[in-house]
């Protein structure tokens, strides 16, 4: 399934997956708007869903912060970011969220004769990079870790989101982790970039990174595969170079005590472990806990109690990590707070 969608091509997937998406919407027809990084698994599933049920799911791949703008406006049935919200931003918008899927942040590349993990950085010259303080693919920093690698004298030109975006909450998130100077910019879904030109999505950032030879992005793996984007090995928490794989995003996932996470706010980002992939990151659902329209609440519910129980196959296959089942009984029992308006559970 994998390498088929990968075969697929930019184009022809993405407009398969919008030919799903937003078939003409029936009376239980369901909306969502927000985060582009698991945007590949939900138009898998919605494919699926639709083909078993009937049941459409109109899915607007914008970016976290509009999916968070759009459910406090209730302009949608849901929205989904990559950035969990606190308590109290839960509360102040009377929103619950819930986890869907797991999947690595990976930084790609496009440099003439360089093949995908051959060239490894760190996180601080990663971050030296979009401080525009490395400049140049064969500089001092970035040579010294990959010795018998040829890097070209040429300028590093940086790609980064331009929309409000969970991606990059995660990206900046590890960036601030190791190292020091990235406190200057801060981490948020939108932060004042140094340097670079920005992309809207990671649908746009790999277009640029495609497009533009010498250039550093970072997307969810299932682009990098989908466009065939060149990515770099990274060093993890505990020193280790490792690759972007499904195995490397389970194992920094496996640190994850979901139990006591409040509200299921946990950012997977730098997690211990030798295997572990430093950018590994949850994906999440917000929800009106007093839904106006309580059968477009009760049909979102379905539709994600459906994904959990038979959607982990098309998750792995596009390289998600799949929530384990504890904490889907977690997810689940949450549910509850979802109610009408006169304080009945709507599922």
């Amino acid at each position: 399934m994998l390498k088929s969608f990968g075969k697929l091509g930019r184009a022809s997937f993405f407009a398969l997956s919008a030919l799903v998406l937003t078939t003409a919407a029936e009376a239980s027809d369901i909306s969502g708007a927000g985060a582009t990084f698991p945007y590949p698994v939900y138009a898998k599933w919605a494919e699926a869903y639709k083909a078993k049920t009937g049941v459409g799911m109109n899915y607007q791949s914008i970016g976290s912060g509009g999916g968070i703008k759009q459910i406090n406006a209730k302009t949608v049935d849901f929205g989904a970011s990559d950035k969990p919200l606190t308590a109290d931003e839960l509360a102040k918008g009377d929103l619950m969220q819930f986890p869907t899927v797991m999947g690595g942040v990976v930084p790609v590349v496009n440099l003439a004769g360089i093949k995908p993990g051959e060239i490894k950085l760190t996180g601080s010259v990663l971050a030296n990079i979009y401080l525009g303080k490395i400049t140049k693919w064969n500089a001092p920093e970035i040579a010294a870790i990959n010795k018998g690698v040829k890097l070209p004298d040429a300028s590093i030109a940086v790609v980064h989101r331009s929309d409000g975006s969970g991606t990059t909450f995660n990206f900046t998130y590890y960036l601030n982790a190791v190292e020091p100077a990235w406190a200057a910019v801060g981490v948020n879904t939108a932060v004042e970039w140094p340097v670079g030109l920005g992309g809207k999505g990671n649908e746009g950032v790999a277009a640029m990174v495609g497009q533009t030879q010498g250039s550093i992005g970072y997307v969810e793996y299932a682009y990098a595969l989908q466009n065939h984007l060149t990515y770099t090995d990274m060093q993890n928490k505990d020193g280790k170079f490792v690759k972007p794989s499904y195995e490397a995003f389970q194992a920094a996932a496996a640190n994850a005590d979901w139990a006591k996470a409040p509200g299921f706010y946990l950012i997977l980002a730098n997690q211990p472990g030798a295997t572990s992939w430093p950018m590994t990151a949850a994906t999440f659902i917000l929800l009106h806990k007093t839904q106006d329209k309580p059968e477009n609440g009760k049909a979102v519910l379905k539709f994600f109690n459906w994904a959990y129980a038979d959607g982990d196959k098309m998750a792995k296959d596009l390289d998600y990590v799949p929530m384990p089942d504890n904490v889907v009984k977690l997810v689940e029992g949450s549910w509850k707070q979802v109610v009408d308006a006169s304080g009945k559970p709507v599922y």
